[in-house]
């Protein structure tokens, strides 16, 4: 029998609360956990008709997802998943050489040829890191057709469930993802490489304001209140924190798949807010035109348009949770 990585934690006063909301909505959502690929994931879960997935960005959890969810299972079963080793579910060892011993430029790009082999090897472990485990769970519940919806490190798992064709998501909906170019802010690289984790809760979040336009609406506030609660342990996430500086060195070209966009043959819906100062908007430009069939929608927002705006967002995603 294979080993199951299970981790017991439970949700603070702020997530509490949020999930203690969803609950008793209508249509309510309920905390579930479930094994795959030996590790336990935890997913929220409400609504019916077609599966929809939520897949969020690095420290975040499946209730990050709070301005959506209730819109969004009126018409879909939705889905939103705990990365593994953020909010609360497990994680696998992550063998990977640390970020701090990795040379300047050997985690370039994904593609065969543009960094060194074991540099490559680093980079596959990262991304199996986070993907293997959702790819299971989609397969084994039955999703692997479901859409995908991811935001940054989400999109970027997203993208290489996509890419490795195991579970074919009939629609990507992808916000400010990573993977899609070398590029990343000077300002991004600072937030990863310090790490919310490792910051004081008001250091973290003034330094991610920095990133774009954040809504001073009660919900925003919310939300920064449940991410410093979530950043909030005491082992620092620190598997998680390592895979993801694998993705996000702090010096070199950032890992990507640009060179294998071309082979999505989903329809895919960008996002991306134009005072995103992480990921800045024209890597979503150049994107759009090499995706086969990809829509590209530059909204006034910064890293987390799904927080600051989430009725255009649900108005921008509208055409394809209609189909």
């Amino acid at each position: 029998m294979s080993k199951v990585y299970a981790v017991v934690s439970r949700p603070g006063p702020v997530e509490a609360d949020i999930l203690d909301e969803l609950g008793s909505g209508v249509p309510p959502f309920e905390v579930k956990r479930r094994g795959a690929a030996g590790v336990a994931l935890r997913i929220l879960q409400g609504g019916s008709g077609p599966p929809l997935v939520l897949l969020h960005g690095r420290g975040h959890a499946a209730s990050s997802w709070l301005p959506l969810l209730p819109a969004l299972a009126r018409t879909h079963r939705v889905i939103a998943v705990d990365l593994p080793g953020f909010g609360h579910s497990a994680w696998p060892p992550f063998p990977a050489r640390a970020p701090e011993d990795i040379t300047e430029g050997s985690t370039g790009s994904c593609t065969p040829g543009e960094a060194p082999e074991d540099a490559r090897g680093d980079v596959e472990e990262a991304l199996r890191f986070f993907v293997e485990p959702v790819e299971a769970l989609l397969c084994d519940l039955g999703l692997d057709e479901a859409p995908l919806v991811g935001h940054s490190l989400g999109g970027f798992c997203a993208l290489e469930i996509a890419l490795r064709r195991r579970a074919r998501p009939r629609w990507l909906g992808l916000l400010a993802p990573m993977g899609l170019g070398p590029e990343m802010s000077a300002l991004g690289r600072a937030y990863f490489l310090l790490g919310p984790e490792r910051a004081a809760g008001r250091a973290a979040s003034a330094l991610f304001s920095l990133a774009g336009a954040r809504a001073a609406s009660p919900t925003a506030r919310r939300l920064d209140a449940l991410h410093a609660e979530l950043a909030a342990v005491s082992d620092g996430r620190r598997d998680a924190a390592r895979a993801f500086r694998v993705l996000a060195p702090a010096l070199g070209p950032v890992p990507h798949r640009r060179e294998r966009l071309q082979e999505i043959d989903a329809e895919v819906v960008l996002l991306w807010g134009e005072h995103d100062a992480l990921l800045p908007a024209p890597l979503g430009i150049a994107a759009a035109a090499m995706l086969p069939r990809a829509t590209l929608h530059v909204m006034r927002r910064g890293h987390a348009p799904h927080h600051e705006a989430p009725d255009e967002v649900l108005q921008r995603l509208a055409p394809m949770l209609a189909r």
